[in-house]
């Protein structure tokens, strides 16, 4: 992705819920705007990290894996605040 990201945040060796939790503190501190990118990694983060952001009312950017990752593996996900 080339668009500008505000914050970082790796919670690949995380589980839930700690994934969520740590992304929304993360974005409780961001204005509205700025751009989050969360790397992340397993089944559950991958299908329910996006889900949770979304019910806040946030607009996911992209979720698409690191290159060579199984379906399960790393991936990068976007996150803009709305």
């Amino acid at each position: 992705m080339t668009e500008i990201v505000n914050y970082y945040l790796d919670i690949s060796d995380e589980i839930c819920p700690m994934t969520f939790v740590k992304t929304k503190l993360v974005i409780e501190k961001m204005q509205s705007g700025e751009r989050l990118e969360v790397r992340l990694k397993g089944r559950e983060p991958i299908r329910n990290v996006p889900r949770s952001v979304r019910e806040l009312g946030h607009c996911i950017l992209s979720l698409d894996p690191e290159p060579g990752e199984p379906p399960d593996g790393c991936h990068k996900l976007f996150i803009e605040k709305v």
